[in-house]
């Protein structure tokens, strides 16, 4: 079989922005379902399921990005911290981390002067050295941390943008086309479909079922939406919140 120069394999680059905008987007559907399942479930105006939805919505999104800004921080922080110790014990230990290099590549199966060439290439770039010993060494994977900021940043946005499908219905509600009843069908079918498309996207990613992956996030989905709408309704028949 001839090899063509031409055909570039396609891989996708891990990175923490594809796991925010697809954590933040199904966290987002699932905290406004949960609370528009729930209030619409005890009957209560459109108003009220918006205004409800809303807050939790943003309040949501809010923490969700703190959460993830301080998470990317604390991981960061980590790293340099790393970095600036196998600083240090190349420059005041080298005899020692060569050895460690050796050790590696002799794990790896080579032996005599192939190793001994490994082994004087990568030692005679520093940049190149540091690099190995945290990749190898420590397992760190220094390209898919990115920024504290923009990830808060895109994980805000995407809780947003997954949370505002719930409540779009009611403001159908308020426009007098549908019932509240008929809104949330509505929003459990989108927020489903949109749930399952999210996991089979995942899935595709992580070349899993997408299949699968998909009914495994829709069924989280349907499952909060049940939760929701039965805590609602039971507290509307118990009279403890006014309905409609």
């Amino acid at each position: 079989m001839i090899n063509d120069p031409t055909h570039i394999e396609p891989h996708i680059k891990e990175s923490n922005y594809i796991r925010d905008i697809v954590f933040g987007f199904g966290d987002g559907i699932n905290t406004s379902l949960g609370i528009v399942a729930g209030v619409g479930g005890a009957l209560i105006t459109a108003d009220v399921v918006i205004l409800a939805a809303l807050i939790g919505m943003f309040t949501g999104a809010k923490a969700m990005a703190v959460q993830n800004y301080l998470a990317v921080k604390s991981q960061r922080e980590i790293l340099q911290s790393e970095i600036k110790r196998e600083e240090f014990e190349i420059q005041n230990m080298p005899n020692e981390e060569k050895k460690e290099i050796e050790n590696i590549y002799r794990a790896k199966g080579f032996e005599g002067d192939q190793l001994r060439t490994i082994v004087e290439k990568i030692t005679s770039n520093k940049d190149v050295w540091l690099k190995t010993m945290l990749t190898e060494e420590l397992g760190l994977n220094l390209d898919i941390l990115g920024s504290p900021l923009k990830g808060a940043l895109v994980m805000f946005v995407a809780f947003l943008l997954g949370g505002i499908l719930p409540i779009l219905p009611y403001f159908v509600v308020k426009a007098g086309v549908i019932s509240s009843t008929t809104a949330i069908g509505m929003a459990i079918i989108m927020s489903v479909s949109s749930s399952f498309l999210v996991g089979a996207i995942k899935a595709r990613m992580a070349k899993k079922n997408w299949i699968k992956g998909g009914i495994e996030m829709a069924g989280l989905g349907t499952g909060i939406a049940l939760v929701g709408y039965g805590i609602g309704a039971e507290l509307a028949n118990t009279g403890i919140v006014n309905v409609q």
